[in-house]
């Protein structure tokens, strides 16, 4: 059985043991339909990242989470993957900000300000 028929079969209640770090009340379902919404199909490559965005949270506060430490620690973690460049692949709209909403995790500050010119 592949990952995506695990997710879209539903399951039993308690945290899922493949997301050890996603936030209260987090599915992998919920993800599913909120890349759905943002025009995403998620496949391995993007669970792989949202795991990583949710242990990166899970290990520093939330409210302390600083956007350019998320950004270089994704570049680093992915570095065998294309690092950062890889994930605005996988995540259009940014892969700090797009992968937070869809992982669950509030996204720092500054992640969404589209002022910079790009979203991180």
């Amino acid at each position: 059985m592949s990952l995506m028929d695990e997710i879209t079969g539903g399951g039993g209640a308690g945290r899922d043991p493949r997301f050890p770090h996603a936030p209260e009340g987090w599915t992998a379902a919920r993800a599913v339909e909120s890349g759905r919404r943002e025009g995403l199909e998620l496949g391995e490559e993007h669970w792989e990242a949202l795991r990583a965005l949710q242990e990166y949270y899970a290990k520093h506060e939330a409210t302390a989470v600083n956007l350019r430490e998320l950004h270089d620690a994704l570049d680093e973690k992915f570095h065998r993957l294309g690092g950062i460049r890889q994930l605005y692949l996988l995540f259009p709209g940014g892969p700090v900000a797009q992968g937070c909403r869809i992982a669950g995790l509030k996204a720092p500050a500054g992640a969404t300000d589209k002022g910079f010119g790009s979203v991180a």
